[in-house]
């Protein structure tokens, strides 16, 4: 099996992407995510999945930080980020413009992400790599999904988290 290069794997990709459409709009919010490179990776991540945007608050580190640039493969230069710095209004904002708000963290609520029902417009919301999402965030949010774990750990790297449910999302049908 030879893989695509070049050319080929441009002409693949968008052709991939006219057959499946998007379906949902998505957009991620990173609550006081310490760590350059789980920003970095949600970057890429963002571009990957075709995210509308990446909202960064708290002590979330930002662009140009050459750890983000770095693990991000430069997306920080093709996403739209903004950075908010009272994550709460910026929730409120996107459920005024029709966004479910859906925390992805260990709550007595929570549902495993491939249960929950998703609407349109969808902010997935992770938090701090080791307390998680605030409880006044928590409040605000519409649900919360949970990765299941079937290890010893609780929890995945919080940019790993992400990745599951964007691209989980992306593929569900209208």
């Amino acid at each position: 099996m030879k893989a695509l290069r070049g050319t080929n794997l441009k002409r693949f990709l968008r052709e991939y992407k006219r057959s499946r459409g998007k379906k949902r709009e998505i957009a991620a919010m990173l609550q006081s995510v310490e760590y350059p490179y789980n920003v970095g990776a949600a970057f890429r991540l963002a571009d990957g999945v075709g995210m509308s945007k990446l909202i960064l608050t708290g002590i979330t580190p930002t662009p140009p930080n050459p750890t983000i640039v770095k693990v991000g493969r430069f997306k920080d230069r093709n996403v739209v980020w903004e950075y908010a710095e009272d994550a709460g209004n910026a929730l409120i904002d996107l459920k005024n413009d029709g966004y479910q708000i859906v925390a992805l963290e260990l709550t007595a609520e929570a549902v495993p992400y491939d249960e929950l029902t998703y609407e349109k417009k969808i902010c997935l919301v992770v938090g701090h790599e080791d307390h998680g999402i605030t409880k006044g965030i928590l409040d605000i949010c519409d649900s919360a999904a949970f990765i299941p774990m079937y290890g010893k750990g609780l929890s995945l790297n919080v940019s790993v988290a992400l990745g599951i449910a964007a691209y989980h999302i992306r593929q569900l049908p209208d």
